[in-house]
């Protein structure tokens, strides 16, 4: 399927919830485009059903210049206007749903930054943040909630390096640290998928999805 954007399209999958309830809808950001990462990437996928099976909507796509989507690489700046377009098809298609915004890696940034600055993003996530190549500090007075969750092992921000820089940031910010993992999430899928579909049905994450 294709979400119209100013250059052209964008390549995109949607999932929709598999719940009864349904929460919302939610855009998920692949990681660096220019280092092999597609929407196909695992996490991304392995997020997508995660939040499908805990009652949203789950859109991924490829960033502008990936796959058959039209552009070129924009150095996270203009692919926040992917994220955007994103926003705007889901909200188009499912009017009512509550909207979602997060990311993997490099695309955790795009949609961190994105979701800051658009009102209509209830809640935001990131997976493996990058904090040795990308800085967070607009996420400073975020006033939304926010899973982060890190690799214990990852090789660009350890748990530890990561959860020293969210320490001085001001927000509803929550922490997850998956212990043995490294940046790929490899051999920790279920444990991804297990802390995103607790804290956006039970945890901090729930309460702007409550579909009662």
């Amino acid at each position: 399927m294709r979400i119209p954007v100013s250059h052209g399209h964008l390549e995109a999958n949607l999932r929709e919830a598999e719940s009864e309830e349904i929460r919302g809808a939610a855009v998920i950001c692949h990681p660096h485009p220019l280092h092999g990462g597609t929407m196909h990437t695992k996490a991304v996928f392995r997020t997508a059903q995660a939040l499908s099976e805990a009652g949203f909507h789950a859109l991924r796509f490829n960033f502008r210049g990936v796959g058959t989507s039209t552009g070129s690489f924009g150095e996270g700046i203009d692919e926040m206007e992917d994220a955007r377009a994103a926003l705007d098809w889901l909200e188009e298609r499912f009017p009512d749903a509550p909207l979602l915004l997060g990311g993997f890696s490099f695309g955790s940034r795009v949609a961190l930054r994105t979701g800051v600055e658009d009102p209509r993003v209830r809640a935001m996530f990131g997976l493996g943040l990058a904090v040795s190549l990308f800085d967070y500090d607009f996420l400073d007075g975020v006033d939304r909630p926010v899973l982060i969750v890190q690799g214990e092992n990852d090789e660009f921000g350890s748990g530890a390096r990561v959860a020293a820089a969210l320490e001085e940031l001001e927000g509803p910010i929550t922490l997850e640290r998956i212990a043995g993992s490294g940046h790929f999430f490899h051999d920790h899928f279920e444990e991804l998928q297990d802390v995103l579909r607790e804290y956006f049905t039970s945890g901090p994450g729930a309460e702007p999805f409550d579909p009662g």
